[in-house]
C-alpha cells in the first residue's frame, strides 16, 4: 500500500484534453472479465481495427461507433483493476486515459465498465477513473446474470453516488444498447468543459487514500444494491470441484480439447472437401483454357494449387477459433489456467506465463510479445524460449494434411492424432522448460493469482464475429506470403529447364504404339506414366531439386525424400508453406482431367523412384513430430531477438528445437517401422 501511494505522488499531473480536429473518441476501461470485449463488439459489430500502442508490444481494439448522425471512434483499453497498479497492461490504460503516450490523444469521455454481479469490488476502480477529469458514462453490465442471482441494483441510486449517467445492458444479450448510445450521445453533446460532466470524486478530494476507497466502495456497493449476495454458487462449486481438481481437470482439459478436435474434423470434412474440389476443377479449367506451357504451369500449379493447398485448410481454423472463443466465454478457460498452473510451476515456468502459452495456441508471435507481463527478467526469458514449442494455427494446415493422410475417413482417430500432436507440443514446452529452469535459467517460481468469473451463456454472435476476424487474416496471409513464396517455389521448381527424361520418352513411345494397336485404355495409363516421370525428372533437375537432394541424406533418417526436403526448407519462412509446396512439387505431373486429384490424393498417390510409396505411416508419424517441434518460423526469430535485445536466445532457440524436432521424428520413424508401419 505504501508503495501504491508513493507511485500516486510521482506521478505527472492530470492534463485537461487537448482540442482535436479529429472524430470525438470514447474510451471504454473495466475490470478483467466485466465484458469489455463483448461491449465492444455488440456496439461496433466487431468493425473495428487491432493495432500495438505506439511503442510498446500491447494491443488495442477500435472501431467506429454510431451515435445518431455522427461516428465517433470507440477504443477498448486493457482490463485493469486499478488505475495506480503495477503490470505493464494496467499502466498503459493509465496512460491512454491521461494523454501520456506519444502519437496517441486523451480519449473525450469514458465509458466506465462495472460488473452488475461484483459491484462492489469494481467501484474501487470507478472511485479512480472519477477523478481523471473526463466525462464518464457507468455501463452496468451482466445485469442478466445479477438478476438471475436475485440481485437487485438502484441504477438511479448509482447514478446519484457516482454523479455521473448509469445505464443496465446485458452485452452478451445486446440489452441496453440503444439505451447506452442515447447517453453516450448526451456526455458528449453537453455544453461547455469536459468538467462540467465530470462526477466528482467520490471522498470529495483528489488524494482519497486507498482505504478511504475501499469503504466508500463497500458503502455505495451495500447501498445501492438489494438481494443476496453474488456467490459462485453450490453448483458451480460442484462443477469447480471437478474442473479445478489436480487429477480430474486435467483429464476434463484433455477431453475438453480431443472434443474440440473431433468437431473440428467431423464438421469441417465437408467445406474442406467442397473447396478442393472447387480448386482442383479451377486448376483443371484453367489448364485447359491455357493450353500447355509455362504460363498453364505457373497459374494451375504454382497460384491455384499452391494458395488452394493452403486455403482448403480455412474451415478447420475458423472451428477452432469459434469453440475456443465459446469456451473462453463460459469462463472455462479460467479454470484450464488454474489447472495448468499446479503443473507449469513444478516445471520452473511462472503462472504469468499462461496467458502466452494460451495466445501461441494462435500465434507465437504475439505470445511472445505478451510475455512482457511477467516481470522477472529470467522467467520471461524461460517463457519466450518455450513458447514456439506450443502448436500454432499456422501449424493446423500440416497436422490436417497428415492426419488426412493417416486416416482418411476416419475424423475421430484423426482428431485423436489432432490431439497428439497438441499434447506432445505442451509436454515438450514444460520439458524443455524444466531442462533450462535446472540448468541455464535456474532461480525461483513465483506462485498465481487468478480471477476465476463466474460461469456464464457464451455469445454465438461474439464467437462468429472472432471466428470471421481470424478467417479473414488467415486468408490475408494466404493471399500474400504464401502466395509469394508459392511464385517463387515454382520458379524454383520449374528452372532450370532440363534434357528430356530417357525411360519417360521411351514410355511414350510404347504408349503409342499401343494405341494404334488399339489398346486405348493401356495406351492412357503409359501415357499418364510417363508424363509423371518426366515431371519428376524436370523437378530433379531443378534449382528446389538440386537443394532437396544435396540436403537428401541428413533426411532419409527421418523417411524423408528430397522432395519432402525441398518442402522443409521452404517452410522456414512460414510452416503451413509446407502444404503448398507439396502441392506444388507433387502436382507439377498432374494430368488435365474432369476428375482431377485433391492434394490429399496427390500425396497419397505419391511413389519413389522404386514405385513403394511416399507417406507411409512411419514417414507421416515422423512429419507430424517433426513439425510439432520444429521451429520453421522465421518472423517468430526475428520477435525473439527485439524482445531479448540479442540475437544469441534467438539461435538458440532455433538450434535446440531443430535438435529436438530431428530427434523426436528419427524416433518417431524409427518406432514406427519396428512396427511394421514403414
Amino acid at each position: 500500500m505504501e508503495a501504491r501511494r508513493a507511485n500516486d505522488a510521482v506521478d505527472p499531473p492530470i492534463l485537461p484534453p487537448e482540442p482535436s480536429s479529429d472524430s470525438l473518441r470514447i474510451a471504454i476501461i473495466g475490470n478483467p472479465n466485466a465484458g469489455k470485449t463483448t461491449l465492444f463488439n455488440a456496439l461496433t459489430g466487431m468493425r473495428g481495427r487491432t493495432a500495438n500502442f505506439p511503442g510498446t508490444t500491447i494491443e488495442k481494439h477500435a472501431g467506429p461507433l454510431r451515435l445518431g448522425q455522427r461516428t465517433i471512434e470507440l477504443l477498448d483499453l486493457p482490463g485493469l483493476y486499478s488505475i495506480h497498479a503495477a503490470t505493464p497492461e494496467e499502466r498503459l490504460a493509465r496512460r491512454a486515459l491521461l494523454g501520456e503516450i506519444v502519437g496517441e490523444r486523451r480519449p473525450d469521455a469514458v465509458l466506465l465498465l462495472l460488473d452488475a454481479t461484483m459491484l462492489e469490488r469494481n467501484l474501487f476502480l470507478a472511485s479512480e477513473v472519477a477523478e481523471l477529469g473526463l466525462p464518464i458514462v457507468v455501463a452496468l453490465n451482466m445485469t442478466d446474470l445479477a438478476e438471475r442471482a436475485g440481485i437487485h441494483i438502484d441504477a438511479k441510486r448509482l447514478a446519484a453516488d457516482l454523479g455521473c449517467p448509469v445505464v443496465p445492458v446485458a452485452a452478451r444479450l445486446m440489452r441496453g444498447m440503444d439505451e447506452l448510445r442515447a447517453a453516450l450521445a448526451r456526455v458528449i453533446e453537453l455544453p461547455g468543459s469536459a468538467a462540467a460532466a465530470t462526477p466528482k470524486p467520490p471522498c470529495g478530494c483528489a488524494g482519497c487514500p486507498f482505504e478511504a476507497r475501499f469503504d466508500w466502495a463497500e458503502d455505495v456497493g451495500t447501498r445501492c444494491t438489494s438481494g443476496r449476495p453474488m456467490t459462485h454458487g453450490r453448483q458451480t462449486e460442484r462443477v469447480d470441484r471437478v474442473l479445478t481438481h489436480p487429477v480430474g481437470g486435467v483429464i476434463a482439459f484433455a477431453a475438453v480439447m480431443f472434443t474440440v478436435f473431433a468437431m473440428i474434423f467431423w464438421v469441417a470434412q465437408y467445406p474442406m472437401g467442397w473447396i478442393e474440389q472447387g480448386f482442383a476443377i479451377a486448376g483443371a479449367t484453367v489448364g485447359r483454357l491455357l493450353g500447355p506451357g509455362d504460363l498453364r504451369s505457373l497459374v494451375t500449379n504454382g497460384l491455384i494449387g499452391g494458395v488452394g493447398g493452403v486455403l482448403v485448410f480455412l474451415p478447420q481454423i475458423c472451428i477452432l477459433f469459434f469453440f475456443l472463443s465459446l469456451l473462453e466465454d463460459t469462463g472455462y478457460l479460467s479454470r484450464a489456467a488454474f489447472v495448468m498452473d499446479r503443473l507449469m510451476r513444478r516445471v520452473g515456468l511462472p503462472g504469468r506465463a499462461f496467458l502466452p502459452m494460451l495466445s501461441a495456441h494462435a500465434c507465437a508471435i504475439p505470445a511472445i510479445m505478451s510475455a512482457r507481463v511477467i516481470a522477472d527478467r529470467r522467467e520471461r526469458l524461460l517463457t519466450i524460449l518455450v513458447l514456439p514449442l506450443l502448436s500454432c494455427s499456422a501449424r493446423i494446415p500440416v497436422y490436417a494434411m497428415i492426419a488426412a493422410l493417416l486416416f482418411a475417413g476416419h475424423p475421430v482417430r484423426a482428431s485423436l492424432a489432432f490431439t497428439g500432436a497438441y499434447a506432445l507440443g505442451i509436454f515438450a514446452a514444460l520439458g524443455m522448460a524444466f531442462v533450462f529452469r535446472t540448468t541455464i535459467l535456474r532461480g525461483e517460481v513465483k506462485p498465481l493469482v487468478l480471477e476465476l468469473p463466474s460461469y456464464k451463456l457464451p455469445s454465438l454472435r461474439n464467437a462468429l464475429l472472432l471466428t470471421w476476424d481470424r478467417g479473414l487474416v488467415f486468408v490475408r496471409n494466404a493471399g500474400t506470403m504464401i502466395l509469394l513464396v508459392s511464385l517463387i517455389l515454382w520458379v524454383l521448381a520449374s528452372y532450370p529447364t532440363s534434357a528430356p527424361s530417357v525411360g519417360a520418352a521411351a514410355l511414350a513411345e510404347r504408349a503409342v504404339d499401343l494405341a494404334r494397336d488399339g489398346q486405348v485404355h493401356a495406351a492412357a495409363e503409359l501415357e499418364m506414366r510417363s508424363k509423371s516421370l518426366e515431371a519428376q525428372h524436370r523437378l530433379a533437375h531443378s534449382m528446389a531439386g538440386r537443394l532437396g537432394r544435396a540436403i537428401e541424406p541428413v533426411l532419409r533418417p527421418l523417411g524423408f525424400d528430397w522432395q519432402i526436403g525441398v518442402g522443409v526448407i521452404s517452410s522456414f519462412a512460414a510452416r503451413e508453406v509446407i502444404v503448398s509446396t507439396l502441392a506444388i512439387v507433387y502436382g507439377s505431373g498432374d494430368v488435365q482431367s474432369a476428375d482431377p486429384l485433391t492434394i490429399t490424393e496427390r500425396l497419397a498417390a505419391a511413389r519413389r523412384s522404386d514405385g513403394t510409396p511416399v507417406f507411409t505411416p512411419a514417414t507421416c508419424l515422423s512429419l507430424l513430430v517433426f513439425y510439432v517441434l520444429a521451429m520453421q518460423c522465421l518472423p517468430t526469430q526475428i520477435v525473439t531477438r527485439r524482445e531479448t535485445g540479442s540475437w544469441r536466445w534467438p539461435v538458440f532457440q532455433f538450434a535446440y528445437m531443430s535438435v529436438l524436432a530431428y530427434v523426436g521424428a528419427w524416433i518417431a520413424f524409427q518406432t514406427a517401422r519396428g512396427l511394421g508401419l514403414g
